[in-house]
């Protein structure tokens, strides 16, 4: 059989661990082949080998049936290989037309002819509906938007073999739909994609075949028209995976978390982007505020968790007021923050994972003594939440925590976060990138902390965590709660209609 890349016998060694161990893959012309795997089973590496980020120790890469040398991205890219990365690589401060042609700039007489590239970039986005603005910063667009950009990147080199790492983590249900529409349009104009997910919906409704990975090994290569989602999860495992959240009865005590009336202006516009925003969060419930992407969900994290002001409003926690407390006061006082970009965010990412683990307490007595770190009891403290969360790395507390796999950065966060016993646990999109075992963990540890009488505020676009894990559901749309649902009672289309603002309820909150 005729294969358009062969990846055979790879093996890749990082120090303390075996990423890949003689892994095989191979991938038909046009097909959409799904890569699947737990964090740290070694996807992203894989296909970091493939585009040239890193070299084998062992193995060959063949391009339509002839041996190729990948020795970096920019051999990739004129092989015909391109890559949507899991952390975008854009430039910030670039703007999107600049981000998209950056490495493939066309020039004339020395100058830039930046009229004929915004003119194929804004055509290559009519016709695969991944709508943008060539001229906004990248600072000032959504993730969705951001990952739009990376596509386009590709699109613009004319790659024909297209890697997708996680490309759904951040997007809305509705971007998630048109992401598989583009997908399959590409694969029908001849392109061969290659789509690392945790998602088994996603590989059912796009994929033609699905190779499976676990702690560095192939576990197999399969029809995906052929196998069920338990099939693939417990190949993904190793064991039978719970989809459903057993929780108990609702019984929430006193208002732990009180929002009244914040609102917050626009940069540089009269207009608000948060208006008069009111909520409770009680003892033992989990609250969740939904949304399509872009209408206020990350400018109210901030403003609750002190990262930006805001312009009107008060935020109480247990009756005292917090509206003007420092983040560290928040941090120490019974604040627990998952973010929604952990890299942003969540992590020094050339730091350890140890000190990472501690970034919220290493000034207390128990991590420094007269201004000194005390780095065993940092590392043995490390090493409890390592094995209490299931957190994987090649050298445990010292491992830098860049090298490590996304969802395992996901992980040190959250320990960090649950382990400070906090009042209120504010999680923005907690199992972003977490693959079914690790969601599955995750989902518990959040319906433990409810459970166990703390208040939960959970941030998703996810509609089906959004129906599993809340006791009551906000709905937010163009920055204003424009209803209050009952998971019970709603289906999920009537939530999309909210979510979309088709909607609106008298809320009493």
């Amino acid at each position: 059989m005729d294969y358009i890349i062969e990846m055979l016998n790879i093996r890749k060694e990082f120090p303390g661990i075996v990423a890949n161990d003689d892994i095989t893959l191979q991938i038909k012309k046009t097909e959409i082949h799904a890569l699947l795997g737990e964090n740290g089973a070694g996807k992203s590496t894989l296909m970091s080998v493939l585009f040239g980020l890193y070299r084998p120790e062992a193995g060959i890469i063949k391009l339509r049936g002839k041996e190729a040398n990948i020795t970096d991205p920019r051999t990739a890219s004129n092989l015909g290989i391109g890559m949507v990365h899991q952390h975008f690589k854009l430039v910030e401060d670039f703007t999107v037309l600049q981000n998209i042609i950056l490495g493939a700039e066309t020039v004339k007489n020395g100058f830039l002819k930046m009229d004929e590239a915004k003119k194929k970039v804004i055509e290559l986005s009519n016709r695969y509906n991944l709508y943008i603005d060539p001229d906004a910063k990248i600072s000032d667009i959504t993730v969705g938007m951001q990952q739009r950009v990376e596509i386009l990147k590709m699109l613009y080199r004319d790659n024909e073999i297209l890697i997708f790492d996680e490309p759904t983590a951040v997007l809305t249900p509705q971007e998630i739909d048109e992401l598989m529409g583009i997908m399959k349009e590409l694969s029908k104009e001849g392109k061969s994609l290659i789509f690392i997910t945790h998602k088994l919906e996603e590989i059912k409704k796009v994929a033609d075949r699905v190779t499976v990975l676990r702690r560095g090994k192939c576990i197999g290569t399969y029809n995906v028209k052929d196998v069920t989602k338990e099939f693939l999860s417990e190949k993904m495992v190793g064991r039978k995976v719970q989809f459903t959240i057993d929780k108990k009865a609702l019984k929430p005590k006193e208002t732990v978390f009180e929002v009244k009336n914040l609102s917050m202006k626009t940069k540089g516009s009269t207009r608000n982007t948060l208006n008069k925003i009111s909520f409770k969060v009680r003892q033992g419930e989990i609250v969740c505020i939904a949304g399509i992407d872009g209408n206020g969900q990350s400018e109210l994290v901030y403003a609750l968790t002190g990262i930006q002001h805001f312009d009107e409003g008060q935020i109480l926690v247990n009756g005292e007021d917090w509206t003007k407390k420092s983040i560290r006061y928040r941090n120490s006082n019974g604040l627990s923050h998952i973010p929604e970009d952990r890299h942003k965010y969540g992590l020094v990412l050339e730091y350890s994972m140890a000190y990472n683990l501690v970034l919220q307490t290493y000034f207390t007595d128990r991590f420094q003594k007269r201004g000194f770190l005390k780095r065993n009891s940092i590392n043995e403290y490390a090493k409890t939440l390592i094995e209490k969360f299931d957190i994987r790395s090649g050298q445990g507390p010292l491992t830098t925590t860049r090298s490590m796999s996304g969802g395992n950065q996901q992980k040190v966060i959250l320990a960090r976060e649950i382990d400070k016993e906090p009042s209120i646990m504010i999680a923005v999109q907690p199992a972003r990138g977490l693959d079914v075992g690790a969601t599955e963990f995750i989902h518990k540890q959040l319906v433990e902390q409810r459970d166990s009488g703390k208040a939960v505020l959970l941030i998703s676009l996810e509609l089906e965590e959004v129906m599993n894990l809340s006791d009551r559901i906000l709905v937010i749309y163009e920055g204003e709660i424009v209803g209050e649902l009952d998971p019970k009672k709603i289906t999920v289309q009537e939530l999309g209609l909210y979510m979309a603002g088709s909607k609106r309820d008298e809320v009493k909150v």
